[in-house]
């Protein structure tokens, strides 16, 4: 088992920074979306305040650097640099499936990265399914103490399962499960798909059990049955993972859903996000934290120093972004007439409104009653 779990991380890796593993044809959404843009912005760019408070921790910035790898020698060198670089920019960083540290304890090294982050927000992770293997919550505190975690993970990935060869299909009951983690361990769960979204259902659900923050994940980034289709051993399994390559609820739509159904939940964007725009829109959405991976992989292959320059070009553009709407901070960001979204009323270019693609100029909240 070992070694499989070992060559799938190092696959895993190499297939995201060889090969195209985005959609092909599913996008974020995010594109529908585009901010009123202001003139005289009444705003010093200096002055704009991004910072945050999650789970304790103060943030500079809301952006997190998302759960990717673990569990080789290659994984390890970039998680350290991803979290030098997140510790040095105070920013938030989740890590990969932590299964390969628990079952051996050689590789639990690849993941801990305290000794060049002690002040992060840093998230542990393990793949959800596991609860249904003989996981048990005294599995899941360890692997929150085996990198000094602040939060854990939990990661819902059936589709991912399901195309890959050996894949873990069993999910009944497993919410039940998720509620026992939920109850006894000793710091917040968070539940996150890995870029096919999450459903207004699956929110409710996830509220149920008590999770403390969903991360949609939404579709329109890496596609993970892309990815897996290139390390698929057989035809049929090729097949199969080629005809779900557009599958899933896309980003912006998975977030706005899953605001309006979930209003008091924690949530994180993520899936496709590529700019500090990308990253406004998405805070403008309701998101409280917006993750990104690809943007990092490739620069945490190089050094620190990479990932950090990567880190402050996306903070930059969302400074900006903001400057150019007004919103000085990021609960102005969210104030009606900010984000002008798909709408159906008849827009401000009267009659000719249904030709040219009308956008209601409103809140992220009217733009969903004008969609229902």
């Amino acid at each position: 088992m070992s070694g499989h779990h070992a060559h799938r991380k190092a696959d895993h890796i190499r297939i995201n920074l060889d090969q195209d593993v985005d959609f092909p044809n599913l996008t974020t959404g995010l594109e529908h979306y585009r901010f009123m843009h202001q003139a005289l912005p009444e705003l010093d760019l200096d002055k704009i305040d991004i910072s945050l408070t999650l789970f304790g921790k103060r943030l500079q910035s809301p952006i997190l650097i998302s759960s990717m790898t673990g569990g080789t020698a290659e994984a390890g060198r970039i998680n350290l640099h991803l979290a030098e670089a997140a510790e040095a920019a105070g920013i938030a960083m989740g890590l990969g499936s932590q299964r390969a540290g628990l079952e051996e304890s050689e590789q639990a090294a690849t993941f801990q990265v305290r000794r060049v982050a002690p002040t992060i927000l840093l998230f542990a992770n393990l793949g959800a399914v596991q609860l249904n293997k003989g996981y048990t919550v005294e599995h899941c505190q360890r692997v929150v103490e085996m990198v000094e975690a602040d939060a854990l993970i939990l990661h819902l990935n059936p589709l991912q399962e399901a195309v890959q060869a050996g894949g873990d299909v069993h999910w009944a009951g497993l919410a039940r499960k998720i509620e026992a983690v939920c109850t006894a361990l000793s710091v917040p769960v968070i539940a996150k798909e890995v870029g096919w979204g999450i459903s207004v259902q699956t929110a409710r659900l996830l509220a149920d059990v008590g999770v403390a923050a969903i991360d949609v994940a939404g579709a329109g980034g890496t596609s993970w049955s892309e990815v897996e289709y290139h390390r698929a051993p057989l035809a049929r399994l090729q097949r199969l993972a080629r005809v779900f390559a557009d599958w899933g609820i896309p980003t912006a739509e998975s977030l706005r859903l899953v605001h309006e159904a979930v209003p008091e939940m924690t949530l994180f964007a993520s899936g496709g996000l590529r700019t500090g725009i990308d990253i406004a829109k998405c805070l403008a959405l309701g998101a409280d934290l917006c993750g990104m991976a690809g943007p990092f992989l490739r620069p945490a292959t190089e050094s620190a120093e990479a990932v950090a320059s990567e880190i402050d070009a996306i903070v930059h553009e969302l400074t900006v972004a903001m400057f150019a709407v007004g919103a000085g901070t990021v609960q102005a960001l969210r104030e009606p007439g900010r984000l002008v979204g798909p709408g159906r009323q008849r827009s401000e270019v009267g009659d000719r409104g249904s030709e040219v693609g009308s956008a209601e100029f409103a809140s992220p909240d009217a733009i969903e009653r004008n969609q229902e």
